[in-house]
């Protein structure tokens, strides 16, 4: 808590409006790195989307595939086995990475929220000292 100097007719009005002014500017920059930051979850969203339609893509594939190795069961028994085992390979690695960037957004996104709860009770509290050094000097003035 910053302390400031009291002067004749109260608190120095240059340290309070600086006070306030860095408050202010942390605010905005923390608005900004909010605002950057849910912006870059869409994106990761986004991307998390595009890697279930590469899923789906992919299972669509696989279906494709094993319908075809039917047909040419004898000749291509051993081929198709590989082409299963790499399509069930890349979609789990696929979904792993998709499943690792969505609890990244979940932690980020729980850490804003904290951060932004612990920024409003501080910010309520500076706001509700300075109201009390406002009734104060009113009292003051009153006397």
């Amino acid at each position: 808590m910053e302390k400031f100097n009291y002067e004749e007719n109260g608190y120095n009005k240059k340290e309070v409006n600086q006070f306030v002014g860095e408050v202010i500017r942390e605010t905005e920059a923390i608005i900004t790195r909010v605002k950057k930051q849910n912006k870059e979850i869409e994106d990761l969203k986004k991307e998390l989307e595009k890697y279930k339609a590469m899923e789906e893509s992919l299972k669509n594939s696989l279906l494709k595939a094993e319908e075809t190795s039917d047909n040419i069961k004898k000749m291509a028994r051993d081929e198709r086995e590989i082409i299963i085992n790499d399509a069930k390979s890349n979609a789990s690695r696929i979904v792993n990475e998709a499943l690792i960037r969505a609890e990244k957004i979940e932690n980020n996104t729980d850490m804003l929220e904290r951060n932004m709860r612990i920024f409003k009770r501080k910010l309520k509290s500076i706001v509700e000292q300075q109201l009390a050094v406002v009734e104060e000097i009113e009292l003051l003035e009153l006397e």
